[in-house]
């Protein structure tokens, strides 16, 4: 029997944190294998964030950042990948090579694909090509809200968002490298116009068991 292809876009954060940490999202992500095919996008974090503020400051053009942020969370990736077992040896490089890997019925982790394009965008990229049933976004904060919730407590998180206002909402994207918010407008209009079942929550493992064992967490795109 086919499994449904479940696509979690992972915060750099958890990348960030110790060894010890990241094997227990390996062994989440394992035990997921049972229902699902994992499909795991890497983000950068405070080293991708690093390297890029460095390179910036030496007058890098924004491409060759964009190169950067990829390389890194390809490291990240891997470093996934070293955790767990029944798992694609190595990070996917374009959307063939995704396709591939996923076709093995393996778990695959993989990080950034092209230059411009976020991992946000990455990972709703590839729940499109791949049909998977849901993409949980697992972010730095537990949902989306109306502002900025770390710099105003008086944000109103929703349980629940229409994609078209959503779309609305981001007036002003900041594409330098390094400089993407929780869903930048290439990964809503991919959502949108294949009505990609999409989640965004917090990174946590708790919140990450909830979402998969289907309790109401974190926010909930609508069409």
């Amino acid at each position: 029997m086919t499994k449904q292809k479940l696509v979690i876009k992972l915060s750099g954060r958890v990348f960030d944190l110790e060894s010890t940490d990241i094997s227990k999202y390996a062994k989440f992500i394992s035990s997921l294998n049972d229902i699902y095919q994992p499909i795991i996008i890497a983000g950068g974090g405070k080293i991708a964030r690093l390297y890029i503020s460095n390179a910036r400051s030496l007058h890098t053009n924004e491409a060759t950042l964009d190169e950067f942020g990829i390389e890194i969370s390809r490291l990240n990736a891997k470093l996934l990948i070293c955790s767990m077992n029944n798992v694609y040896p190595y990070p996917p490089k374009n959307l063939l090579e995704i396709q591939n890997a996923v076709n093995t019925n393996l778990i695959v982790v993989s990080g950034g694909l092209y230059p411009g394009q976020s991992t946000n965008g990455t990972a709703a990229l590839i729940a499109e090509k791949i049909g998977a049933s849901k993409f949980l976004n697992a972010t730095d904060v537990d949902g989306i809200y109306d502002q900025d919730p770390n710099k105003n407590q008086n944000a109103k998180k929703f349980d629940q968002i229409n994609i078209n206002e959503l779309q609305h909402m981001i007036t002003y994207q900041d594409s330098a490298a390094g400089g993407y918010d929780l869903l930048d407008s290439v990964s809503l209009k991919i959502i949108a116009r294949s009505k990609i079942k999409t989640i965004v929550l917090n990174s946590n493992i708790e919140d990450l068991e909830k979402a998969t064992s289907g309790e109401k967490i974190g926010t909930e795109i609508t069409f």
